[in-house]
C-alpha cells in the first residue's frame, strides 16, 4: 500500500514551497519535528490554513486533524473566543509593555484555582524555559545538583535536558541503569554529571537509586504520561511510589506538564491521578494555539523567586497576546460539560480504532487517556522507551500513516508522537475517520 506517488501528485504545491524553503532555511522547516528525517517525507505538507477540527494544504487538501499543532489547538483551530480576545488585545491595548497588567494576576488566579498542586505561579514563554526555570528552582531550594530524568521523555532542548531523548539502546547503557546520551552534538560536556537516567515506569530501579544517591539528587522530572514516546500510562501504583519516595529523600517531585497539562482535565493529569508534585510545567493546552508557558507549585518553593534569588525574567514573558489568549482559553475549557464533551469523542475514537484492529487480528493496541492517544503496532505491551525500540513496527505505522493520510486523516508520520483531540472535533469527524481506518487496516491485513 505505497501512496508516495499519489502522495506526491496530491501535494506538488507544498514540495515546489519545500524546494524554495530549502534555499534559505536549513531543511526547509524550522523545527525538527516538520523535518523529512522525522518522517515528512519526501517533504512536510505546507498549510493553508485551518478552523475547527480541520487543516488544509496548499494544494487545496482539506484534513481531519489529529496532528493540532502536536497539541496546542485543544480547542481546534481559530477558537472564535481566543482569536476576539487576542484581536480586541491588539487593537485595543498594545502587546509588550515589559510592566504587569491587572490581566497576568487574573490569568495566575484562574491556573492556581484550576491545579490542585499549584499555590503561586509565574508565566514563561515556552516548555524549555518553563522546565529550565524549574530546574533551577529545585537545586536552589533543596542545595543538591542531580536531576533524574527518564529515557525517552523530552523536557525541552537546554542544554541541561536534552539527554537520552530517543537514544540508541546500543550505546545507552544496560536497560536498568542507562547512561546519559545527547541528543546530539554541540551539548557541552560535563553537563550529564547532574543527571540521572532511569527506565520509566519501574518503581523498584527509582527506590534503589534514590536510597544510593537520595542525598545529592534536587528533583525528579517526569511527565506523569510518557507523551514523547508514543502514549505510554504509568503503571498502576507507580507515579504513587514516586511520589511516596521523593518526599522520603527530601527530592522535589517536578511533573512536565507540557503536553498534559488543560488536555486531560482542566486540572491536568496530576488532577487526574490524584499525585500532587512539588513543581508544574505547563504550555501546549494553556494558550489554545498562541505561544505561552508556565511553572508553578508550592508557594515554599516559588518564594525563592518572590524574594528575588532565583531569577526568573524574558522580555516577552505575560506580552499581552499570550495573557489573553490564555484567559480566553482556560474560561472556553472552564465552561460546563467541555471536558465532559471531549472525553466521550476521544473514547469513541479510542474504542472505534481498537475494535478495528481487534477485527483485524493485526498485532495492535491502542493506548490513551483523555484527549490524546497513540496507535502501537505490537504483539507486547509498551511499558518504556526500550520496549517501544525493540517492540513497536515502525514500518507497519508508516504504512499506516500513508494510508490515513490519503483518506484525508492527519497525525503525525512518527509512531513517538501522538494523535491529539480537539473541542472541535465532532463524533461525525469521528465517524468519518473510522471508516478510513477500517479501509486501512484491511488493506495492512
Amino acid at each position: 500500500m505505497n501512496v508516495i506517488d499519489p502522495y506526491l501528485s496530491r501535494t506538488s504545491s507544498s514540495a515546489a514551497l519545500f524546494d524554495i524553503a530549502c534555499e534559505h532555511i536549513p531543511g526547509g522547516v524550522n523545527s525538527t519535528a516538520r523535518a523529512t528525517w522525522s518522517g515528512w517525507s519526501p517533504h512536510p505538507l505546507f498549510v493553508e490554513q485551518g478552523r475547527g477540527s480541520r487543516l488544509t494544504d496548499v494544494d487545496g487538501n482539506t484534513y481531519i486533524d489529529y496532528l493540532l499543532g502536536l497539541g496546542p489547538m485543544i480547542l481546534g483551530h481559530r477558537p472564535p473566543a481566543v482569536t476576539r480576545a487576542v484581536v480586541d488585545f491588539i487593537e485595543r491595548r498594545g502587546t509588550v509593555f515589559a510592566l504587569p497588567t491587572a490581566d497576568e494576576a487574573v490569568l495566575a488566579a484562574k491556573i492556581v484555582a484550576a491545579v490542585p498542586s499549584v499555590e503561586q505561579v509565574r508565566l514563561a514563554n515556552t516548555g524549555t524555559e518553563a522546565v529550565l526555570y524549574a530546574t533551577r528552582l529545585a537545586r536552589a531550594f533543596t542545595g543538591r545538583s542531580k536531576i533524574i530524568r527518564f529515557e525517552g521523555m523530552y523536557h525541552g532542548f537546554s542544554d541541561g535536558m536534552y539527554w537520552s531523548k530517543h537514544p540508541s539502546i546500543a550505546t545507552a547503557g544496560p536497560d536498568a541503569r542507562p547512561v546519559p546520551v545527547p541528543q546530539g552534538p554541540g551539548l557541552p560536556s560535563g553537563v550529564e554529571r547532574n543527571l540521572i537516567i532511569l527506565p520509566w515506569n519501574d518503581a523498584d530501579i527509582l527506590a534503589d537509586v534514590l536510597a544510593r544517591e537520595g542525598d545529592d539528587i534536587a528533583a525528579i522530572i517526569t511527565e506523569p504520561v510518557m507523551c514523547n514516546t508514543g502514549c505510554i500510562l504509568p503503571q498502576p501504583g507507580y507515579l504513587e511510589a514516586m511520589r511516596a519516595l521523593t518526599e522520603k529523600h527530601g527530592v522535589l517531585l517536578i511533573f512536565d506538564e507540557v503536553i498534559t497539562g488543560f488536555r486531560l482535565g482542566l486540572g491536568g493529569a496530576q488532577a487526574r491521578f490524584g499525585i500532587r508534585p512539588d513543581l508544574s510545567v505547563f504550555a501546549k493546552g494553556l494558550g489554545g494555539g498562541f505561544p505561552v508557558a508556565a511553572v508553578g507549585g508550592r508557594r515554599a518553593v516559588m518564594d525563592l523567586v518572590a524574594r528575588g534569588k532565583v531569577s526568573m525574567a524574558g522580555t516577552y514573558t505575560a506580552n499581552g497576546i499570550a495573557v489573553a489568549a490564555a484567559n480566553a482559553a482556560l474560561d472556553e475549557l472552564a465552561r460546563p460539560g467541555t471536558y465532559e464533551r471531549l472525553e466521550a469523542v476521544s473514547t469513541c475514537l479510542r474504542d472505534g480504532l481498537s475494535a478495528i484492529f481487534a477485527k483485524a487480528a493485526i498485532p495492535a493496541y491502542v493506548e490513551g487517556i483523555g484527549a490524546l492517544l497513540q496507535v502501537w503496532f505490537s504483539d507486547t505491551p509498551i511499558r518504556n522507551y526500550r520496549d517501544a525500540e525493540r517492540h513497536a513496527d515502525q514500518d507497519i505505522f508508516r504504512r499506516w500513516w500513508e494510508g490515513m493520510l490519503a483518506r484525508g486523516v492527519l497525525f503525525h508520520p512518527g509512531a513517538y508522537e501522538n494523535l491529539f483531540i480537539s473541542t472541535a472535533h465532532s463524533f461525525e469527524d469521528v465517524e468519518a475517520t473510522l471508516a478510513a481506518a477500517n479501509d486501512v487496516v484491511s488493506r495492512l491485513a
